[in-house]
């Protein structure tokens, strides 16, 4: 029983498994034939599709070629038209060329028959200019027998005559431009320094150089000398000053050639008449404080000085020295003033010509400074000026104006000029210096002995104080020509012989008179 169950479920199981494979089969020839008959309605779409894209292709194929046609057809056609346009201008050119080389032939046809009337116009020159030599040659001979002459001597006569011509019309000439130039530089100068001096405005004040001390009593006199005169010894040989005590009342007198040292012995006198102590080591003291306080006040000095030029970077020697300066006296005038006084004058004038006002102003004020030393240094103060400031580095147009401002030294900039001009101006304006009367009253007769010197002079005058030398020649041996060269040979010796500030002007004159009488 359970062997036949088992047979049959297997039996079933094998036909139920052929059955399906059966229906399985089937279904999967039905699905085939499906497919296959969609894979034809595919291709054959395919097929109408493309016989369609190959028509409209064929189509556009021939309107692409027939447009190309038309497209070259055109180009062809603008091609034409260009070359038949260029072969016309090319046409016309060439009828234009032909015309112009027409024109060229009959230029040169027109220079050939010119070449042939220059050359015969040449040869009738030629043939005059031998006919001219020859009347020439005739007039010359005839000349030569009437002027009793030779063409040489009548040659070296009149290049005699226009040499002679020639020096007094360049004579002349030279004379109009002088003129003119000194008219013109004159009123510039005037211009520019009376500018500066009226910006300047120093006071005129002369200050003079003696010392006098003012004592409260005469019996302080013996307290100076002291007991056997050793209080004025230590004094004296301490400053380095003499003390002079005469009859004057209530005062004394310090004498040096040192006025910074006299100043000191000033300082060291007034503090002991005041304290009343006078004995040998209270002088040496009180100097010793005197002299600091001195050299104190003279370093503030030049720093003021510096301050109110507005001048920068200076050494503290040089400082020290225009501090000094201010115990100078030159002629009674005190050299720092003026010092002061030129740098001002110096500024403005170069302000005016468009200069460096700080490099000129700095050379003004250092000008003098070789003054502050100059009783302890050999040479002239120019030459001890121009060692310090070039010690101490200064610029060179500084070293310049501090050599040249006495004339000593070539100028080698407009600065050392202005110093030279301004120097004089500060000098030579009244009530700035003392002259003695006996070396002023001698350089006015040395100005009027070299004028009086010249050949054809008859007067001369020194005025305006020696700035001026008017000289009157003789019309009959000086003429108007020979004033320029007198005018300068006078200033030349003038310049060679005499020593003096600023300027003198030589006028020459020359007057011719005519006189008649009436009867």
């Amino acid at each position: 029983m359970g062997v036949t169950y088992y047979l049959l479920v297997v039996a079933g199981a094998v036909i139920g498994a052929f059955v399906g494979m059966f229906y399985q089969k089937k279904r999967n020839d039905a699905e085939n034939q499906k497919l296959n008959k969609t894979a034809e309605d595919i291709i054959s779409k395919a097929k109408r599709e493309s016989d369609e894209i190959l028509k409209e292709a064929k189509i556009e194929s021939k309107d692409i070629i027939f447009k190309g046609k038309q497209e070259l057809d055109k180009e062809v056609r603008e091609k034409r038209n260009d070359l038949k346009a260029q072969e016309k201008r090319i046409i016309q050119k060439e009828e234009s060329l032909d015309k112009k080389l027409d024109a060229i032939e009959r230029k040169e046809e027109g220079f050939v028959q010119k070449d042939a009337d220059i050359e015969k116009r040449l040869k009738d020159i030629d043939a005059t200019r031998e006919r001219v030599n020859e009347l020439k040659q005739n007039i010359i001979m005839e000349t030569e027998k009437i002027a009793n002459m030779t063409s040489e001597e009548a040659k070296q006569m009149l290049i005699e005559q226009m040499v002679d011509d020639a020096k007094l019309e360049a004579a002349r000439t030279l004379r109009e431009m002088e003129e003119e130039t000194k008219s013109e530089a004159d009123k510039k100068a005037r211009s520019i320094i009376s500018t500066a001096i009226q910006r300047c405005a120093p006071e005129y004040i002369s200050e003079i150089t003696v010392t006098v001390v003012a004592l409260p009593s005469d019996e302080m006199k013996g307290r100076i000398i002291g007991r056997e005169g050793r209080n004025i010894r230590t004094f004296e040989s301490v400053t380095g000053v003499d003390i002079i005590v005469d009859d004057t009342p209530e005062a004394v007198i310090l004498s040096s050639y040192d006025p910074f040292r006299r100043e000191i012995a000033k300082m060291t006198l007034e503090r002991l008449v005041s304290d009343g102590r006078i004995h040998p080591a209270r002088i040496e003291e009180v100097y010793n404080k005197a002299k600091e306080e001195l050299e104190k006040h003279v370093l503030e000095v030049g720093e003021e000085a510096l301050f109110n030029l507005g001048l920068h970077n200076v050494s503290k020697e040089i400082t020290r020295l225009l501090g000094r300066l201010k115990y100078r006296t030159s002629y009674g005038q005190n050299v720092l003033g003026h010092s002061i006084e030129v740098a001002k004058i110096t500024g403005l004038m170069a302000a005016e010509l468009g200069l460096n006002e700080k490099i000129a102003k700095r050379a003004g004020l250092l000008h003098d400074i070789g003054k502050a030393i100059d009783y302890e240094a050999e040479g002239s103060h120019t030459e001890i000026g121009v060692e310090v400031a070039k010690k101490h580095k200064e610029d060179w147009r500084v070293l310049n104006a501090i050599a040249s401002h006495h004339g000593e030294e070539e100028f080698k900039c407009i600065e050392a000029v202005l110093v030279q001009a301004a120097d004089a101006i500060s000098a030579s304006r009244p009530g700035a210096r003392r002259e003695v009367l006996e070396s002023y009253i001698k350089r006015l007769e040395n100005l009027e002995s070299i004028a009086s010197g010249f050949d054809g002079v008859q007067k001369s005058y020194a005025i305006q104080a020696g700035r001026e030398v008017r000289i009157i020649v003789e019309p009959e041996r000086v003429n108007d020509e020979r004033l320029i060269t007198l005018s300068k040979d006078i200033s030349k010796q003038i310049e060679d012989e005499l020593t003096y500030p600023g300027q003198i002007k030589v006028t020459v004159i020359r007057e011719a008179r005519a006189v008649g009488y009436a009867k």
